[in-house]
């Protein structure tokens, strides 16, 4: 009966989900109607990415991999027990000292670099969804509420994908942040959304600003964008590189593994800190999601020094158990001498420094 009962429920997802994702397709927001005719990887209406192939399967695509997570899901996919979360205080966060990062879940990390808070890709939604109802649920809850969050200097956004870009997040966090960084596109979401147009900056790859003595700047990635299906790479994607007195770090967002990390290593490292996707990947989408040991080699690649794998731990993603991720990156790095990093949700560590960690999903 318990079979039985998870077969049923999946199958519900799996239908529920597919129909509510191709009835978007008409209520998508455009982006702009004009284009982005200056950005070398805009044409045709769409960004692209610059190894050739490198895209994601369509429509056809997506409905196969709704299948394959009804069919194929492995019952250790999400946590058999609660994930320990260590909780922080806004007292606490205002108190550490410079080149702090805690680990608010899956790619939502703040930093506190020159006596400010930046914060990545924010997403506090319970599920990484467009629905309340539906969707990859967190195994855990944030370590900290938005509204006990200090004030932030400026927010970095990958892409906007909702794993990645949460609007009643975004909506929540505005009166207290002074920018919100974001690719080609991503930006003028926002604004649409009602964010101050004052506080949106978008670039494209390799372009950037410096806030006080904190220089960013938007990296190249490999992946691609879209909310809807009527709206697909309307939008840019990016990782960023992130400079200050006190701390290099790297910040991958999503992407395949492609020649572009030893191009941003060339111009930019070595990092104190590379914080590599390494989690919800899968042999239908290798462009655009890296396996372990192309994680690591990516690290490498950017020169870092330690490396923190994330895109894990929180969400239900993709086909592999939940704690796969992280067993496979831990034996890849103590096999090339490389030292990682995996705090628990809510641990502060020295980005320059980190101490060892311990391996808390076992």
């Amino acid at each position: 009966m318990p079979t039985l009962r998870r077969a049923a429920a999946r199958f519900t997802t799996f239908t529920a989900t597919t129909l509510m994702v191709l009835s978007l397709t008409a209520c998508s927001h455009p982006v702009s109607a004009d284009g982005y005719p200056q950005s070398p990887q805009f044409a045709a209406g769409h960004f692209r990415n610059t190894e050739p192939g490198a895209e994601p399967a369509g429509s056809g695509g997506m409905v196969r991999a709704l299948w394959r997570f009804l069919t194929e899901k492995p019952k250790d996919a999400v946590p058999s027990r609660p994930i320990e979360v260590l909780p922080m205080t806004r007292a606490a966060v205002l108190a550490a000292p410079d080149a702090s990062l805690w680990r608010l879940g899956h790619s939502t990390m703040l930093l506190k670099l020159d006596g400010k808070f930046w914060l990545t890709d924010p997403v506090f939604a319970e599920r990484a969804s467009p629905f309340s109802f539906a969707g990859p649920k967190r195994f855990h809850a944030p370590p900290i509420a938005l509204d006990d969050l200090p004030e932030i200097e400026a927010v970095l956004l990958s892409h906007d994908h909702y794993d990645h870009l949460d609007h009643d997040a975004v909506l929540a966090l505005a009166p207290k942040v002074g920018r919100f960084l974001a690719p080609l596109g991503v930006g003028e979401r926002l604004v649409a959304w009602g964010v101050p147009a004052a506080k949106v900056f978008q670039f494209d790859w390799w372009q950037g600003t410096t806030i006080g003595r904190v220089q960013l700047v938007a990296t190249p990635s490999q992946h691609f964008s879209g909310r809807t299906l009527s709206d697909r790479n309307r939008t840019l994607w990016a990782s960023w590189t992130i400079l200050s007195p006190q701390a290099r770090v790297f910040f991958s967002g999503d992407s395949g593994y492609f020649p572009g990390f030893k191009a941003i290593g060339d111009r930019f490292g070595p990092f104190d800190l590379a914080m590599v996707e390494t989690g919800a990947y899968d042999k239908d989408w290798p462009d655009v999601h890296m396996q372990p040991e192309q994680s690591l080699r990516a690290h490498l690649d950017v020169r870092g020094r330690h490396l923190m794998p994330i895109h894990n731990g929180t969400f239900d993603l993709a086909l592999h158990p939940w704690t796969e991720p992280f067993e496979r990156i831990v034996a890849l790095a103590a096999g090339q001498g490389v030292p990682l990093v995996a705090p628990r949700m809510g641990e502060r560590i020295d980005v320059v420094a980190p101490a060892a960690g311990t391996t808390w999903w076992r």
